[in-house]
């Protein structure tokens, strides 16, 4: 019987994630009108926006950055302690990764962290210091255990739960073995292509079965983002998503459906500056097992794997990630330019003033 490799649990959960866009307020309208964030801050140059859902701990979990292409600027992890995130730094180090210190007064609402690239490219920050959302008393609610009162906006998404990292095909099975030794991430789900290599991956650091996958990209590239996840945690409110999705004109790529892997009920839709956004219903099932023998799909069982029921798997599934890669086959390029919707069409107020507040509900405060 081989020794047992005791767990690390240094990285602690997933936090926030930055998202390039080539339009930013677009973007902002998207997730503030469909997916009831809130914006709660914005930089001086107004290229950053900061976003949060309202069963979001802490500031934000989501930052959306004017830049030329879509993509991921970074994914960022909080440790469990100050402690950890030492080890995690030299265990990244040591696995032969190079990174840098970013100072506190360079992060918003956060404090010193590490910033390194994994082995296919992907940008993936950790951190300890955090400041806690404190709501303002027009927003927050009677649960005490709920950092926010649920936004009237949007089908409102609760809170972020993964993200999907398009990956050399070549690289995948590599570059899960650095989340494993480095970050102490474990494997969950996984759909194989020979003994020990794997096509895609599923790792999380929680009961959940993924906070980060990694998955091939069928087109080649390296650093590639596959998909952003937010959880609603009511499973009719992809119907609602859907419906809103269509009178809108925001691209539904797939779903709703469920997902083999997972169990998940979800559905796969686009934001205008082109990054694809999965919205969970029901995150599936959970993972209490310290010991835990992850599920291993085959190949030919990569359809299932990815749709139990719901539909077919389209081609872009696979194909299509942000930076964008011109398909050497044109229809599959349908995501490709910048998309435009009827959201601007709605009056929409996702940033009010205090005065405006005070105005539309006769606050006093």
């Amino acid at each position: 019987m081989s020794e047992y490799k005791e767990l690390n649990f240094d990285v602690h959960q997933l936090t926030h994630a930055e998202l390039y866009t080539p339009v930013l307020e677009d973007s902002v309208e998207f997730f503030c009108k469909v997916l009831g964030m809130t914006v709660v801050k914005r930089d001086k140059e107004n290229e950053k926006v900061y976003l949060r859902a309202y069963e979001d701990s802490y500031n934000y979990s989501l930052v959306l950055t004017q830049n030329d292409e879509a993509g991921l600027a970074r994914v960022s992890f909080r440790t469990s302690s100050p402690q950890a995130l030492d080890r995690t730094v030299e265990r990244i180090e040591e696995c032969g990764v190079q990174g840098e210190w970013v100072p506190a007064e360079e992060n918003v609402g956060y404090g010193k962290s590490y910033i390194f690239d994994d082995l296919d490219g992907h940008p993936v920050e950790v951190y300890w210091e955090v400041e806690r959302f404190v709501s303002p008393e027009s927003k927050s609610s009677i649960l005490k255990n709920r950092p926010q009162r649920r936004p009237l906006s949007g089908v409102p998404v609760r809170r972020i739960d993964h993200i999907n990292m398009m990956t050399h095909p070549d690289v995948v099975t590599e570059n899960y073995e650095f989340w494993r030794d480095a970050l102490g991430f474990r494997l969950r789900e996984a759909v194989a292509v020979e003994d020990d290599k794997y096509f895609a991956t599923w790792l999380s650091i929680s009961p959940l079965v993924h906070e980060v996958a990694l998955m091939g990209d069928e087109l080649g590239g390296h650093g590639r983002l596959h998909h952003l996840a937010y959880w609603y945690g009511m499973p009719q409110h992809l119907n609602d998503l859907a419906d809103i999705c269509i009178e809108y004109g925001i691209p539904i790529e797939a779903g709703p459906l469920k997902h083999g892997v997972s169990q998940a009920l979800c559905m796969y839709i686009i934001e205008p500056g082109g990054n694809r956004i999965e919205l969970f219903g029901d995150s599936g099932y959970l993972i209490f097992e310290p010991d835990w023998e992850p599920k291993v799909w085959s190949g030919d069982e990569t359809a299932q794997a990815i749709i139990w029921y719901g539909g077919e798997l389209p081609e872009t599934y696979f194909r299509y990630g942000t930076p964008r890669i011109q398909d050497e086959t044109k229809e599959l390029n349908l995501y490709y330019n910048p998309i435009k919707n009827a959201l601007e069409d709605e009056n929409f107020l996702s940033d009010i003033s205090d005065e405006r507040r005070r105005e539309m509900y006769h606050d006093e405060k």
